[in-house]
């Protein structure tokens, strides 16, 4: 079994120690001598005997000339979690505990320099561990469906059972379909390798197979568990240590913000701002869904979209600079941007299978087919057998085999993260002003690499995997001895890659005098972008897109609610088209691409105060209008003090409409490169492409979305925030 794992590079409770005291150690470096201040060596063993308090350090802070300023958090997320689409209730789904410091300071010569530390640690690894720790998984069954028609499945073990309709090259185990060159003899050479243990049916906890395609997924710590761990541009190969501590798996990442800022005059009174360092650079004022705002990765796995986006982007050690042109003959004021991000490439965090927050279930599919390539596995539901095949062999027509497959037959072969280089750093310009009725506009360009994969069928060179030798599988032989080509030999196999992608767009904000409320607008049009299709030969398509969104804010008087304050409305609509969609109909159902073509996403926030602004409910609600889902989550929000906040409240999904629509060409019937890899139905010898066979995996996650992807994770929630 191969090992992807890779472990954390740092003990978290010696760097927060030492992060802490170079804090406080910055902080003492300011204090001025006094005139009666003891002798050096006094002095030196006095700090020996004794160590300031806080309220002594940010005393003598104060009375710096140029002090830092030192803030200390403390938060406490607890989440429980309710029934999945197993049944079974899931427990706790956070325990997180989070320390922040945030410091900055301002020097004479105008330069200044802010910084933010951060640790975590997430109990829930241990107090939860048979659903997200070592404990977690177990022995799974896959279906095989006897015959479609008449709804008949068996339930078989992962790698199979002595007489289970599971194909394999042991002709005793299943018909023959053409494997005569697979890797494992039996179930036995396959258990050895890929056991069935430490292991959930990809996508069990929002849907079932229902006769579609699915594999065992590994959800154990990568340290327990290395099957399928890869590294997917930043993370899918954490340990139980960098689970619970993800500042301190890689890159830093308890370096939250660290970047020196100054403005230059100018000899003709403009300015020029600088900036570098580790930091965020938002080009955008959208909540949970970004438009423009995506020069950071984000961590969905915090939170999936539902944290603040300013705790979830991923800092990148960057270089923005300003030239600040003030007031022009037409514009109040005009700005021109440039933003280089030269750190090395880092993708979005889609989140760890096993882990509590998975988008879209995305890195389950991924690191289940990455356990296919390394050890091989079992496919639920896989190798079809039309009506001619089945005669042979004496089963019901349309029927659907688990089948084992053996290593480097079927999966995700190679992950290409870029490497560093200059022609892999991304760049960014942007243009911003007002003009003299008040509009603020944008015009935004960027060049940069996919925070997104994309997955490539590729070709094995001519080899059949299947029979170990060129072109076609053995045939299979009829009762009047004639020959047909069996039912199935396939092969869908990726690399993983970041492509390329380049974007303009803008941005307006104004006031809308007569329906009193604030107007935000952004588009955006990409391109290089890739997604899965069924119909190309490499398996994915490059299209333009066209994304946008319209947000209104306003501040409205409900005197019923309070006669003081108002309740804040904002709505936003986002709005995506990807240009050259390719949808057809097929033998089985449609193929093509799996996103949809045009989607709208509604989203509205609804807040308003009582006591004095220190109780503050609020309703956040979003619904995605093709995948007919939405989420609501309800909180009230208790400034207990100045310094202690209490949020509470619930994140709950519905699914409002039925699971099967978010079914599509699932590519069991695909057919990328002729004859090497073939698919043949009744009709159909050798074709190229698929002919839509469908199920909610691997791609059905595409179009419900990262709301309808986890309508079955409704937590309840308290969140606990302390400055010191």
């Amino acid at each position: 079994m191969k090992k992807h794992y890779r472990g954390g590079t740092a003990r978290s409770h010696w760097l927060l120690a030492l992060a802490l005291g170079l804090a406080s150690a910055a902080t003492q470096a300011q204090e001025p001598a006094a005139q009666d201040a003891p002798a050096a060596q006094d002095t030196a063993a006095t700090q020996e005997q004794s160590v300031p308090t806080p309220e002594a350090v940010a005393a003598s802070a104060a009375t710096s000339p140029n002090p830092w300023r030192i803030d200390f958090y403390y938060e406490n997320d607890t989440r429980y979690r309710g029934e999945d689409a197993t049944g079974e209730s899931v427990g706790f789904s956070k325990l997180r505990n989070t320390l922040q410091v945030e410091a900055d300071k301002e020097y004479d010569n105008g330069w200044a320099i802010k910084a933010i530390l951060r640790a975590t640690y997430d109990g829930v690894y241990s107090a939860n561990s048979d659903q997200y720790g070592r404990d977690a998984g177990g022995a799974i069954l896959l279906e095989s469906t006897i015959s479609s028609g008449a709804g008949i499945i068996a339930l078989v073990p992962h790698g199979g059972a002595p007489g289970a309709p599971v194909v394999t090259r042991d002709v005793a185990a299943g018909p023959p379909l053409g494997l005569t060159n697979n890797a494992f003899l039996n179930t036995a050479e396959m258990l050895a390798t890929n056991p069935n243990e430490g292991l959930r049916v990809l996508g069990d906890r929002w849907h079932r197979a229902d006769g579609g395609v699915a594999f065992g997924v590994p959800v154990r710590p990568c340290d327990v568990d290395a099957r399928g761990c890869r590294d997917f541009g930043g993370y899918g190969d954490f340990s139980s240590r960098d689970l619970r501590n993800p500042e301190f798996a890689r890159r830093m990442d308890w370096l939250r913000e660290f970047y020196a800022r100054k403005s230059f005059d100018l000899s003709n009174g403009d300015q020029l701002f600088v900036k570098v360092g580790r930091q965020q650079v938002v080009w955008g004022r959208t909540d949970l869904f970004r438009v423009l705002d995506v020069l950071n990765p984000v961590d969905y796995s915090r939170n999936n979209i539902y944290d603040e986006l300013q705790d979830i982007r991923m800092p990148m050690w960057m270089l923005q600079t300003e030239w600040r042109m003030g007031g022009t003959d037409k514009l109040q004021d005009a700005n021109l941007q440039l933003v280089w991000n030269f750190d090395r490439f880092r993708a979005n965090n889609l989140g760890q299978c096993g882990t509590p927050n998975v988008i879209l279930d995305a890195s389950c599919f991924f690191r289940g087919m990455a356990n296919l390539w390394d050890n091989g596995g079992t496919v639920a539901n896989f190798a079809h057998l039309p009506a001619a095949a089945a005669a042979v062999i004496g089963l019901p027509p349309d029927h659907f085999l688990a089948t084992n497959f053996g290593p480097n037959q079927i999966g995700i072969r190679n992950v290409y993260n870029p490497a560093w280089s200059l022609r892999n750093t991304q760049l960014g310009l942007k243009f911003e002003g007002v003009t003299a009725g008040g509009l603020a506009f944008s015009l935004n360009a960027l060049t940069y690499r996919s925070q997104l994969p994309s997955i490539h069928a590729f070709n094995t060179g001519g080899i059949n995997p299947f029979t170990g030798g060129q072109g076609n599988p053995i045939p299979l032989p009829q009762p009047d001895g004639s020959v047909v080509a069996p039912p199935v030999s396939y092969l869908i196999a990726f690399d993983m890659v970041f492509p390329r992608v380049n974007l303009i767009g803008g941005s307006l904000d104004f006031e809308w005098e007569a329906a009193k409320a604030a107007v935000r607008m952004e588009a955006a049009m990409t391109t290089g972008e890739e997604f899965a299709n069924s119909l190309k030969p490499t398996l994915f398509s490059r299209n333009k897109v066209f994304r946008s969104v319209i947000g209104v804010d306003r501040p409205t008087f409900i005197p019923f609610i309070s006669k003081t304050r108002t309740v804040l409305f904002s709505g936003q609509l986002f709005f995506q088209h990807i240009f050259d969609h390719e949808v057809e109909d097929s033998t089985y159902g449609k193929r093509g691409m799996a996103d949809w073509k045009d989607n709208v996403i509604g989203t509205l926030l609804i807040r308003t105060t009582f006591m004095g602004d220190r109780l503050n409910p609020q309703l956040i609600m979003a619904n995605d209008f093709r995948a007919k889902s939405f989420v609501a989550q309800p909180a009230v929000e208790w400034l207990v003090t100045d310094n202690l906040r209490l949020n509470f409240g619930a994140n709950i999904k519905l699914r409002t409409g039925k699971i099967s629509e978010w079914s599509v060409d699932d590519c069991r019937s695909c057919n990328p490169f002729p004859p090497f890899t073939t698919y043949s139905d009744d009709g159909q010898p050798f074709t190229p492409g698929s002919i839509g066979l469908s199920g909610l995996e691997p791609l059905g996650r595409f179009r419900a979305g990262p709301i309808g992807a986890a309508w079955k994770e409704n937590e309840a929630f308290l969140n606990v925030r302390y400055k010191f």
